[in-house]
């Protein structure tokens, strides 16, 4: 069974511990360090990833010092799925944010499960496709939604798994996390220190020290509801305080 979290909204289907565990007769487990990195972009690819513990980041690098993140898998996410393509090349980077255990699923071994277990295989398949759809919906986000916007889906999605979240349930973005989430709306550092230096002062972003916590709400989600001259957090940098950017 595909499992979803239903409180909030965008996040995609993820596969369940049961239908993890049924692929690893077929599949190579794999335990990656943090910081490891897993593939490079434009290298042969065969097969697809499934994420057992922790999570890796897919980036794709701009220039120097810049990238923009397309998607984090995390447990029960897949990734590099370009290998199941013919002639197959992984599109992004693929790195361990944290210690991190995988199952790779070669294409035979694929063609093996969907022989023998066709039921789990389709659940597969539509965990891919539930994968997919979510980054087209990024897609439009990043040509449709103000910088606000993203940023709040971002957020959003990364409420949804407990590794970016503090004790309390909140949102902790430490440097490393900063970087990401900026990758994550495609948007610079001064356009996100802009956008939460706002949100601080309407008292749903705090700061201790050098880490933010966010509070997950139906406030600060619907923002992604806004339209028109609404939906401009930001009208004029004359008018807003921003909060300095993590080092």
């Amino acid at each position: 069974m595909v499992t979803k979290d239903e409180g909030t909204g965008l996040s995609p289907a993820r596969l369940s511990e049961t239908e993890r565990l049924a692929l690893q007769g077929y599949a190579a487990r794999a335990t990656w360090p943090a910081g490891f990195q897993i593939y490079e972009r434009n290298t042969s690819a065969d097969g697809v990833f499934v994420v057992m513990r922790g999570r890796v980041v897919l980036r794709s690098r701009v220039r120097a010092g810049r990238g923009f993140v397309p998607w984090v898998a995390t447990p029960g996410e897949t990734f590099g799925a370009e290998g199941l393509s013919s002639g197959g090349q992984y599109a992004t980077d693929a790195r361990a944010d944290e210690e991190t255990e995988t199952l790779f699923l070669s294409s035979a071994n694929l063609r093996a499960f969907v022989r023998e277990q066709p039921n789990r295989a389709l659940v597969l398949i539509g965990q891919i496709m539930a994968e997919r759809t979510a980054l087209l919906d990024k897609l439009r986000e990043l040509t449709t939604l103000s910088v606000e916007q993203r940023l709040v889906a971002a957020l959003r999605r990364m409420a949804s798994h407990d590794s970016f979240l503090s004790d309390d349930g909140r949102i902790e973005l430490c440097s490393s996390r900063y970087r990401l989430l900026c990758e994550l709306v495609g948007a610079t550092r001064e356009s996100v220190s802009l956008v939460l230096g706002r949100l601080t002062g309407e008292g749903l972003v705090e700061r201790s020290g050098s880490t933010l916590f966010i509070t997950p709400s139906q406030r600060l989600f619907d923002r992604l509801d806004r339209t028109g001259e609404e939906a401009i957090l930001v009208p004029s940098l004359a008018d807003v305080a921003p909060t300095a950017p993590l080092q």
